[in-house]
């Protein structure tokens, strides 16, 4: 059986064959939104694979060169993964193809044997590396992952990395960060505070090429992005804060990112210079003008090397195009246009024109008296450049296809949850008021935070989520509470983990929630001073609501509402992440 089963693994790695659905003749495409036959293609979507899935049962049957090509095609943060407890970080790979237990997927105990805590064939125990190259060679009948240190119930330990900021209690209004934001391959780390500067962190390169990886990130740049303004006609000051950094794909040896506060976007390019031009012919060594008539010879200028210097330039402002404050930018997966929101309009623009901007969304009536709800975020689909989301005050999201319309004022989903009778309150429509929406990285699911819970939406099914998760539902009994002081209408961001399986929110008292997916466990965790020490493991937390507190719990009663985590932000392919409380940034990282 075993040898059979090598014999079609190896056809694969050739190219010779797909892989099918279970139970079928046919093949599911990764990524692709039917399911396809031999007969045809019919409209089932197919199903997404948990966060760690197992590929479908190998057998016999005809090439699938659609499956091929996309298993090939497939990102890293995309390929499927799934960890073990209680080994090392490294890359192990392990044959899936078949269901029931890892004895049976291998072929039976007779011919199978345990070799440094896993199941290999038997005739390659003594050749464990080879064993090892035959799985990471064979791409399609083998699950790969990077192992982390967890838990023995599967949870990630997270322990702190480093803290950027002082630690002063006499904090700065100007200093308090506004934006938090990974670039595409993680090594750079932007945040945008409410004095209009924008501060890039870099990787330590030592701590990123080390076994393991370290989380680790130095300053890199700082500079000022917006300056506070005063609109003369409307009598009304815009703030410099800095509202939403979103950075683009890199294609040379620069950096963009576009960054916005109130009303004003700007597109930022971040380049080194390490060398400089010497010996002109009209200047000296000091930058002073020649006399022309005292030059007898021309000279031939020349690079020398100088120290690294880091230029933030700003390559392009949009402004003028949204009456009310913006909201969110998302650039667009073309990487040439992206969208701005404010309060009733959505915009959209090309990377290239400034003064010209066609407004693709506006829900203001023509009696302002008739207004019900206002847009509080939009986002680009991460694949599909004509897809587009934004989720309103009332709790609902509207999905949009630019193909069906250039107005795209009627949607084509609605995701919309329907309310609870029995949670009816005065201050059921505030607290339903969705404060942030994110695409799934795979683009079939998206997340939104409301002031309670998370949930998550697939985008086939409209009429519910398909989970949701409470943040802190303790607080429903202090809604009066909150209202009065204005905390009820903070607004929480949500980020997802880099493969899917876990979802990232603030709260207050410095608390942040973590949700895993695939064991539906979750975990209170803190930012503070006590755990800003190297390796320091960071330990769950618990709110207590009545009776009598646990010696580790903490009363509902005694949270800070003064300290707050609304912004967060998720390394796309490790398991870092970045946390802005008030005026610092704490990096946390799996265990090492």
């Amino acid at each position: 059986m075993w040898s059979s089963m090598r014999a079609r693994e190896w056809n694969d790695v050739n190219g010779t064959r797909g892989i099918p659905a279970e139970g079928a003749s046919g093949c599911v495409s990764v990524g692709a939104s039917c399911t396809l036959s031999p007969t045809g293609c019919c409209p089932v979507p197919p199903p997404e694979p948990p966060a760690f899935t197992s590929l479908p049962p190998v057998a016999a049957h005809s090439p699938c060169p659609l499956r091929t090509r996309a298993l090939r095609n497939l990102p890293d943060n995309r390929k499927p993964a799934f960890p073990r407890d209680g080994i090392s970080p490294e890359i192990h790979a392990f044959p899936v193809s078949m269901k029931g237990s890892s004895e049976e997927r291998l072929g039976g105990p007779e011919q199978c044997q345990q070799v440094g805590g896993q199941l290999v064939p038997r005739g390659l125990q003594r050749k464990h590396h080879l064993w090892r190259n035959f799985c990471q060679a064979s791409r399609f009948g083998m699950v790969f992952c990077r192992e982390t240190s967890r838990k023995g119930n599967g949870e990630i330990q997270w322990c702190f990395s480093q803290v950027k900021g002082t630690l002063d209690d006499d904090v700065s209004e100007a200093d308090i960060i506004s934006c938090v934001e990974f670039n595409h391959d993680g090594d750079l780390l932007a945040t945008g505070d409410k004095g209009g500067r924008v501060v890039i962190f870099q990787r330590d390169p030592s701590s990123k090429n080390c076994h393991p990886r370290r989380g680790e990130y130095n300053v890199y740049s700082t500079f000022q992005s917006h300056e506070p303004e005063f609109d003369y006609l409307k009598s009304l000051e815009i703030e410099e804060k800095i509202n939403k950094i979103r950075w683009l794909k890199r294609k040379n040896p620069a950096h963009f990112l576009l960054s916005t506060n109130d009303k004003t976007i700007k597109l930022w390019k971040v380049s080194e210079r390490d060398k400089r031009a010497e010996g002109y012919n009209l200047r000296d060594e000091s930058g002073q003008i020649r006399d022309p008539t005292s030059l007898t010879t021309l000279r031939v200028p020349v690079l020398k090397p100088m120290e690294l210097m880091v230029e933030a330039s700003p390559r392009r402002i949009f402004a003028n195009a949204h009456t009310y404050h913006i909201n969110s930018i998302s650039i667009n997966s073309d990487q040439e246009t992206y969208l701005s929101a404010d309060d009733l309009r959505i915009n959209l623009w090309h990377m290239e024109v400034t003064d010209q901007s066609f407004n693709i969304v506006d829900i203001k009536p023509t009696n302002m008296e008739e207004l019900t709800e206002v847009i509080t975020a939009a986002e680009f689909h991460p694949h599909d450049c004509n897809v587009f989301v934004y989720s309103s005050s009332k709790g609902t999201i509207r999905l949009c296809d630019m193909r069906q319309a250039a107005l795209c004022d009627s949607h084509s989903k609605l995701f919309e949850e329907p309310e609870d009778p029995t949670n009816r309150c005065f201050f059921s429509e505030i607290i339903s008021s969705i404060s942030d929406v994110k695409f799934s990285n795979s683009g079939r699911y998206m997340i939104s935070r409301d002031y309670l819970s998370v949930k998550v939406w697939d985008l086939h099914m409209e009429t519910k989520p398909i989970e949701t998760y409470p943040v802190h539902e303790y607080l429903r009994s202090k809604l009066c509470s909150l209202y009065e002081n204005d905390c009820i209408f903070d607004k929480f961001e949500c980020c997802w983990s880099g493969n899917d399986s876990a979802i990232m929110t603030g709260s207050y008292n410095n608390f942040f929630r973590m949700f895993d997916r695939t064991t539906k466990r979750d975990v209170t965790l803190e930012a503070s001073r006590e755990t800003a020490k190297p390796r320091t493991l960071l330990k769950p937390r618990k709110v207590c609501t009545a009776g009598k507190r646990k010696k580790d719990e903490i009363s509902v009663d005694c949270l800070d509402f003064n300290k707050k985590i609304l912004h967060t932000a998720w390394h796309p392919h490790e398991n870092i992440i970045a946390v802005a409380a008030t005026n610092n940034l704490y990096i946390f990282q799996d265990k090492f």
